[in-house]
């Protein structure tokens, strides 16, 4: 190899760089040290040592969630690629930009019987939109460049699997950056929105559906709310974008909200859809017209029955909705429903929330949270009944909120908040998990440990599989395997080098909270929970 070339795995790592790629989450194996060698010659690209590689792809999908660029993950050929999959499901699932790159058997291996051998492509088939195997050196860029460019602007999944000798073989290609996109601003006019006004103007009964694609228009959300006489519905995911004060807001929608707002929903008759593809089967009207605002409108396909769709930005339709809405004549008996639902549902919020006991009711415990974390933090969730008894008791602020959306996947907290630590260092982070949840990646508390990530995990710790356990108790069904053996959390947690606190019978959760977010260092919060049905469950 002349001086002046590089290895493939160098020019990945620069041209990685050059995408704007900090971190590679993985673990290392056999047939990926060629890119190990390469991380540890260079500094602009750290490489996150995790304990397994579904916590690799779980970080890397969390990542690219919270920051919209490109997050990457890596494994060894065989086991280490499969167990990927669960991560890449989750990315795949919320269409967050995520490249994995897997080692592979040797070139002249590929194809026989060669131990750990697998077709990659088939196996990342599923999940990702682009999947390559590296055939020569040469076309090493040219591929990182279709992988990164499909991740960016599809929001998806793609793959790269490098037979294990091409990592070290000499590459004469250059690294370039992806090409400047001047995405530009939509052409929208109040003319060209007429469909939509027309549509909006029959509503005797509206209301706004808002997610995270709305980030960038909440006072526009509120103004038109307030001048259409609509209700504000979010989805989790848009959840802190609302101030509890405001007027119109209603809180969240589906399992886990607002339970009064979902019989007020299926009433209503024209919705507008601000950057949002949560549409929850049995909390959603059925006959109503429906409006989308979605950037990326046209790439979903979630069975929302939308008339009219509109392929832009919130904070670019918005304005102009407002404007042509001037006038309208809002129905006060409708707003004033709204309004009465509003202060019931805060009133009862509030009753849950100080619900006392011991073992601690889950909303109390919610409820505590909300009083402690800092406006900003970011919470992860894991998923199960924390997800629905934060969706439901949770009064968020300007928090932000990574859970794993439609894969709903068990042991994505802890993995979420280390990466979340990772990309905002100055941020509290607080993981919110289940017992069941945390035992799934209970291994990487260790990872926290070793990267010296100041996050708190507060485990609700119940003995069991509760939301599993309520849906068969509501089928009529006989249950067997949803009661955990669960170690003592505060022993592994201070074993792994983690500050450990436990919540006992006369202590004041709100001061434990904050002891444990002002720890120099990782800590757990070890609660005990009491096994609640969740009052909205089904089957």
């Amino acid at each position: 190899m002349k001086k002046t070339d590089q290895t493939v795995a160098e020019l990945m790592l620069d041209q990685l760089s050059l995408f704007g790629v900090k971190r590679i989450y993985g673990v290392v194996g056999d047939t990926i040290i060629g890119l190990i060698d390469a991380l540890a010659k260079q500094n602009k690209i750290q490489f996150i040592a995790v304990k397994h590689e579904s916590t690799a792809a779980f970080m890397a999908s969390a990542e690219a969630k919270l920051t919209g660029k490109l997050g990457v993950c890596t494994a060894t050929m065989g086991p280490g690629a499969a167990n990927l999959l669960n991560g890449l499901g989750d990315a795949y699932a919320d269409k967050a930009p995520v490249l994995a790159i897997t080692g592979q058997a040797p070139s002249d291996k590929i194809g026989t019987e060669f131990p750990q051998y697998v077709d990659q492509q088939e196996l990342m088939k599923p999940f990702a939109s682009y999947s390559a195997n590296l055939a020569s050196p040469e076309a090493t860029v040219e591929l990182l460049q279709k992988a990164a460019q499909t991740s960016l602007g599809q929001r998806a999944v793609t793959h790269l699997s490098i037979p294990k000798d091409l990592f070290t073989m000499s590459a004469s290609s250059k690294p370039r950056p992806l090409p400047n996109i001047i995405e530009g601003t939509s052409i929208f006019t109040e003319n060209s929105l007429e469909k939509a006004t027309a549509i909006m103007k029959t509503a005797k009964r509206p209301m706004i559906l808002a997610g995270a694609g709305a980030t960038f228009a909440i006072k526009e959300v509120e103004k038109l709310a307030e001048l259409w006489g609509a209700g504000i519905l979010t989805s989790l995911g848009g959840k802190g974008l609302f101030n509890e004060p405001s007027p119109n807001v209603l809180q969240g929608i589906g399992e886990g909200g607002n339970p009064y707002a979902a019989e007020l929903f299926k009433e209503a008759d024209v919705v507008l859809l601000a950057g949002t593809t949560w549409w929850p089967e049995g909390y959603v009207p059925n006959d109503a017209r429906i409006i989308q605002i979605d950037r990326h409108f046209g790439k979903f396909e979630k069975g929302i029955p939308v008339e009219l769709g509109i392929a832009g930005k919130s904070e670019e339709v918005l304005p102009l909705l407002l404007e042509s809405l001037q006038g309208f004549s809002k129905k006060e008996d409708w707003v004033l429903r709204c309004q009465e639902i509003k202060e019931k549902w805060a009133q009862q919020n509030n009753q849950e929330g100080s619900t006392a006991g011991y073992p601690v009711h889950p909303s109390r415990i919610i409820r505590a949270l909300d009083q402690t974390v800092a406006a900003d933090a970011v919470l992860a969730l894991d998923t199960g009944d924390v997800t629905v008894w934060t969706n439901r008791n949770f009064q968020q602020k300007d928090q932000t909120v990574l859970f794993s959306g439609y894969w709903r996947t068990m042991g994505f907290g802890l993995p979420a908040a280390m990466a979340a630590k990772l990309v905002n260092p100055e941020k509290q982070v607080v993981a919110v998990v289940g017992d069941g949840g945390l035992q799934m990646t209970l291994a990487d508390l260790l990872t926290a440990t070793r990267y010296e990530l100041n996050i708190t995990v507060v485990v609700l710790n119940n003995g069991a599989l509760q939301m599993e356990r309520d849906k068969i108790n509501v089928m009529g069904k006989k249950e067997v395997g949803v009661d955990l053996t669960n170690p003592d959390f505060v022993k592994v947690a201070e074993a792994c080098g983690w500050k450990g606190f436990r919540a006992e019978p006369e202590t004041q959760l709100e001061y434990l909270l904050k002891e444990a977010f002002q720890t120099n260092g990782p800590s757990l919060v070890d609660i005990s929970t009491a096994q609640a049905f969740f009052p909205e469950t089904e089957g």
